[in-house]
């Protein structure tokens, strides 16, 4: 019934077509201006909301670069705050958001900052740091990054995609001509031949863009208040608490250690309530079986770390799953390749 009413709204994508084509037009003439700058500056997005992989692939991103000073600079969605920060102990998931969160717990070495004006964020960063990774910003043409690396899903490039709000397109499909690099992400591994000529087709690269194909890659369990790791999942029931665009990929890896999954499933960047988790309290420990576990995603687990929730949980065994990106080996070395050259020949002297 909602796949039916969603038609209903196919002006309304007309309307928000034209608009965005328009935008991206006054980029294009030079009418709205876009600011250039004079260092390394790697915008990581995609055409479509949400769930294509970003994190990861901006913290791949950190590792390659990792003999550079970095930067990373996000908007910060879902934070209660305003303005430029930088994170720092003292910082949470809503005074920056639970990816900038995520970032700065897993990578001491680099820089997290937030900021709804990318341009003012890079002024802030920029004498300080060689690169600097945009979360999430290809559609923030106010900045003209030196490098666009564009993101898809593998299985909803599959599929016929529309625009807001009928669809999930923030802009035209068409639009991936601004990418330097397009890179497919959750996809199987190997891709079979079929599925890669059919994505190719539908993706007409130049013969200066890059397309690769990446899996996910999942870590060993980590204990929200401990950091201890297990591995010991298998037969046990597990309750499932997830706050992201498409957790179908999590859900078919843990079925291949239990057939009892208990779901609660929130939109994504959800901001968990103190109800949220009693409901999930109540159902853990009314379940006869000894034999459970609760797991999150990496990104979930900032959110649940707030003063009001985290002592709901510190008597329950739960855990997060932390993911990284796995680029197809027959694509690693380019797409590495690419990245780095770039970032050497775009730095600053002296």
């Amino acid at each position: 019934m909602i796949g039916i009413l969603r038609y209903f709204l196919f002006p309304l994508s007309i309307i928000y077509g034209f608009i965005t084509f328009l935008r991206n037009k006054l980029y294009d003439w030079g009418i709205f201006k876009a600011t250039k700058f004079d260092l390394p500056i790697i915008c990581v997005g995609n055409l479509a909301i949400g769930g294509a992989g970003k994190t990861p692939t901006t913290e791949y991103l950190v590792r390659l670069l990792a003999g550079y000073k970095i930067a990373i600079l996000s908007r910060g969605y879902g934070r209660k705050t305003k303005g430029f920060l930088l994170a720092d102990e003292n910082a949470t998931s809503q005074s920056i958001g639970d990816e900038p969160m995520q970032y700065y717990h897993k990578f001491k070495h680099i820089t997290v900052a937030v900021c709804e004006d990318r341009v003012y964020g890079i002024n802030k960063l920029k004498e300080e740091h060689d690169v600097i990774l945009l979360d999430d910003a290809y559609q923030h043409r106010a900045v003209k990054a030196g490098f666009n690396l564009l993101l898809f899903e593998f299985d909803k490039l599959l599929k016929w995609q529309f625009l807001l709000p009928m669809g999930n397109l923030r802009e035209s499909f068409s639009n991936y001509h601004r990418a330097n690099a397009v890179l497919v992400t959750k996809s199987p591994n190997p891709v079979n031949i079929v599925d890669q000529i059919d994505i190719r087709k539908k993706i007409d690269l130049t013969i200066e863009q890059r397309i690769s194909f990446s899996s996910i890659k999942y870590g060993q369990l980590i204990n929200l208040f401990t950091e201890e790791t297990t591995d010991e999942i298998k037969g046990k029931i597990i309750f499932l608490l997830t706050g992201i665009a498409n957790p179908k990929p999590l859900l078919k890896h843990l079925n291949e250690f239990s057939a009892n999954i208990i779901q609660f499933e929130y939109p994504d960047h959800h901001d968990y309530s103190v109800e949220d988790l009693k409901a999930l309290i109540v159902a853990f420990n009314e379940h006869p079986t000894k034999e459970k576990i609760i797991i999150t995603t990496e990104k979930d687990s900032k959110r649940l770390l707030g003063d009001n929730l985290k002592d709901l949980l510190l008597d329950l065994p739960i855990f997060y799953l932390p993911i990284e990106i796995e680029l197809a080996s027959k694509d690693k070395f380019t797409f590495d390749k690419n990245i780095l050259d770039y970032v050497a020949n775009a730095k600053r002297i002296g």
